[in-house]
């Protein structure tokens, strides 16, 4: 498997910018790549940025790129939807499935994939993180070398994209500016103590989740099958456990919206704890009746 880190070059993602990167990409599948014009004039930003904006685009699953040839970017499935009905990205919703695509992309964003998944420290520092992702790198078994500094941004990036900038410098941020990363809004790290630079994974409110955006997240994870055990929902990798940061009382919470919903049958009989999938449904259609449901 391959790993991927510091391809954001040290900028995370600013509020405005998936917006501007979808809306150029719709007009011009080569604005990345063009030789008639120039990318930074394009798209307004630094070359640095046009090339940390071409990779959250893909490290975000709102687009993609072919593997060989020409690398022009078009939009996949779910960079369809959004661009449909929220091109804009004010719903908690949509920040939640980018979050989701992104902490599970394991090639693209190994440190996000990491961090979520198998990092089970919840109160942490910059050193605690760096030393397991280290670790991780090398019990893979993959034949490669990573600078620490590049492991060190990745950690830098990832506590600028979840904890929102009033937080960690409440005295320098005035309320127009747009440095702030959006996913910010999803509550997934806080400061511990600023003295001693720890930080803490939080646990968001169950209310803040849209139930078809949970279901998404499931039907994604069950490759097809009708049932799946809680545990699993908790504790396996990408499933809505980890990415969301949840800890078993909340992920009942949470399920209990997509049982009133009537997608899923949460049994917890005869000794089961499993959940039931009450229809057959793709990933594509969860994220369309989303849209459907906040648009009614």
């Amino acid at each position: 498997m391959a790993m991927k880190f510091r391809a954001h070059d040290t900028f995370f993602i600013r509020k405005g910018w998936l917006n501007k990167g979808m809306k150029h990409v719709h007009n011009r599948a080569d604005v990345f790549v063009a030789r008639d014009e120039n990318p930074t004039d394009i798209l307004g930003i630094g070359t640095n940025m046009v090339k940390a904006l071409r990779y959250w685009l893909q490290a975000v699953g709102v687009t993609q790129e072919p593997a060989a040839g020409r690398r022009i970017q078009h939009f996949t499935d779910l960079g369809h939807l959004i661009y449909e009905h929220d091109r804009y990205i004010e719903e908690l919703g949509t920040l939640h499935l980018l979050h989701y695509k992104l902490a599970s992309n394991q090639e693209n964003a190994t440190a996000w994939y990491f961090f979520f998944n198998e990092f089970k420290m919840s109160e942490f520092t910059k050193e605690d993180f760096v030393s397991a992702l280290q670790n991780y790198v090398l019990m893979s078994g993959e034949d490669i070398s990573v600078a620490l500094r590049s492991l060190n941004d990745d950690f830098t990036c990832i506590i600028n994209t979840y904890l929102p900038r009033y937080k960690s410098n409440p005295g320098k941020v005035s309320p127009e500016n747009n440095i702030d990363c959006p996913f910010g809004e999803l509550g997934f790290i806080d400061i511990l103590s600023k003295e001693k630079h720890t930080y803490k994974k939080s646990i968001p409110s169950a209310k803040s989740f849209n139930p078809w955006v949970i279901l998404a997240v499931i039907v994604d994870q069950v490759h097809g099958r009708e049932e799946i055990t809680l545990n699993e929902l908790l504790t396996a990798p990408c499933n809505i456990g980890r990415i969301f940061n949840l800890d078993a009382i909340t992920m009942l919470d949470v399920l209990h919206y997509v049982e009133k919903a009537g997608e899923l049958k949460i049994i917890r009989t005869a000794g089961l704890d499993i959940v039931r999938l009450n229809h057959q449904r793709t990933f594509q259609e969860c994220v369309d009746m989303y849209y459907a449901s906040i648009e009614e």
